[in-house]
């Protein structure tokens, strides 16, 4: 707690710290207004303290006494200079433009001129060649068309020429083959009769009764007429001792008679013989 007559030097010492900011604050402004006034710039020093004086009383020293206010100096006024005058830049005049060469012209358009008239005459001939080219290879395709359609007309008609050859062949050969075959029919016929004839002869009849039997065997003959294999009974005639009869028969009639012709003998490679003894 303070005591009274410190209070006191408090109060004076806040008081005269006070008088002293709005001193300056007044002489800042009044710097302010100057500078603003005048446009030259002057420098003021001021005094200032780094800190307010402590408020704690100081027994042993007495008050400071208070600073003195500054008097600012009045800068000197110098006149302001006056500017310095521009150069004259004098303007060049243009170069003038240089002089078509009419007549250089002229012949450039000329010659530009008869170059397209050249490449349009170019052109057409081009188109030309084009067309002519197509129409004859049209004319082409058409003969090459036309030259096949009479071929295969031409290749028809032979063939149906031919066909009817043939037809006619064929008709010739099949009265041909007809009249062979009855021919070989009856060469056939001949020599088998001629074969059921040497059987017979060599046939003890008695043995076969006085009916009408009937047997069949099969022979094996061989372009001699002899056998390429033993005779075999396929069909019997009902009695035995006639069978074996007409075995024995056959088996003393070889050789059998044959032709000579190759293609009548493939008639009787296999003989189916059948055989009547008592005709």
């Amino acid at each position: 707690m303070l005591r009274p007559h410190e209070s006191t030097d408090s109060w004076k010492a806040g008081a005269l710290a006070i008088a002293v900011h709005v001193f300056l604050l007044g002489a800042m402004l009044v710097s302010f207004n100057w500078k603003a006034a005048h446009p030259v710039l002057s420098v003021t020093e001021v005094e200032l303290w780094d800190k307010l004086p402590s408020t704690k009383p100081v027994i042993s020293e007495p008050p400071k006494p208070e600073p003195k206010p500054i008097v600012e100096e009045k800068p000197e006024i110098k006149p302001e200079p006056k500017p310095e005058p521009k150069p004259v830049v004098e303007e060049k005049p243009k170069p003038e433009e240089p002089k078509v060469d009419i007549e250089l012209e002229k012949k450039k358009e000329e010659l530009k001129k008869k170059e397209e008239i050249k490449q349009k005459a170019l052109d057409e001939q081009r188109k030309k060649d084009v067309l002519e080219k197509l129409q004859k290879e049209a004319r082409e395709d058409e003969l090459r068309e036309k030259k096949a359609l009479e071929k295969k007309q031409a290749d028809a008609l032979k063939k149906m020429q031919q066909d009817m050859l043939s037809e006619e062949n064929a008709a010739e050969n099949k009265q041909a083959n007809a009249a062979s075959a009855a021919a070989n029919a009856s060469v056939i016929g001949e020599y088998t009769d001629r074969i059921k004839s040497k059987i017979r002869g060599n046939v003890n009849k008695t043995l076969c009764g006085d009916g009408n039997p009937e047997l069949r065997f099969t022979i094996g003959l061989l372009p001699t007429g002899d056998f390429s294999s033993a005779p075999k009974l396929i069909k019997s005639s009902g009695n035995a001792a006639c069978d074996a009869a007409v075995e024995r028969a056959i088996a003393a009639s070889e050789p059998l008679p044959l032709p000579s012709d190759p293609a009548i003998y493939a008639k009787f490679r296999n003989l189916n013989l059948t055989f009547r003894p008592n005709e």
